[in-house]
């Protein structure tokens, strides 16, 4: 049985931005240490682990990247790597040709235009090799501790259900989250979105009667 909203099916915008204050604030509270489940000592090795999840799990990123980042452990030395060798080192994390491409591609580029470091702008960031808004968001939220929206599945999920957005692009989507809730806010909302996603709000069968945000939900879509 479905836990009961108390969210009216309309709902005016200062109404859902008192919401979405609520919704972030117990999020807080369940999940007060969530952050990127992501392995990384250094902006470098979140980029191109946050590239290599693309289609697959933090989980297996994790188990790839620790050999990856002690055999080519910098920038220079990833865009001198084989493509075969760093193909095989990714394997596992699926579409590995593609991949391994693409982080040789970023690393020549951040090697040679930006002097070893990765850059800490939007602008920058996606013009690199296999980085999209989403991966340079979370570079700069996470690794940078800069304001920043992040929408990956769960995200966009979640968002939806809870209705915070009527969008399914991804960039409307982050436009809305930035609307309603303080910059100051938005990583943190991001990571614990996706923590709730992952282990209560599932894209099939959501566990809505043990979910700490019933009351808040109107659980659109489910």
């Amino acid at each position: 049985m479905k836990a009961k909203s108390a969210v009216p099916r309309r709902e005016n915008a200062a109404a859902r931005r008192e919401r979405a204050l609520r919704i972030a604030q117990r999020l807080q509270e369940v999940y007060p240490d969530a952050t990127c489940e992501l392995d990384f000592h250094n902006p470098w090795q979140l980029l191109i682990a946050t590239i290599l999840s693309a289609q697959c799990t933090d989980k297996m990123v994790n188990q790839v990247t620790p050999a990856l980042f002690e055999q080519f452990p910098d920038p220079a030395a990833l865009a001198r790597a084989p493509q075969r060798k760093v193909e095989s080192l990714i394997r596992r994390t699926g579409f590995y040709s593609q991949k391994a491409k693409a982080i040789r591609a970023c690393a020549r580029v951040v090697t040679e235009r930006f002097h070893g470091d990765v850059p800490r702008t939007m602008e920058d960031l996606v013009s690199l090799q296999g980085v999209g808004r989403k991966t340079a968001s979370v570079v700069l939220g996470t690794a940078f501790g800069q304001p920043a929206v992040f929408v990956d599945t769960h995200v966009k999920r979640l968002t939806f259900r809870l209705g915070l957005t009527k969008h399914e692009d991804p960039i409307e989507i982050e436009r809305d989250i930035r609307t309603l809730l303080p910059p100051e806010q938005w990583t943190q909302f991001c990571h614990r979105l996706i923590h709730h996603g992952r282990r209560i709000c599932f894209a099939r069968k959501p566990q809505c009667d043990v979910c700490p945000l019933a009351d808040l939900c109107p659980q659109i879509g489910v």
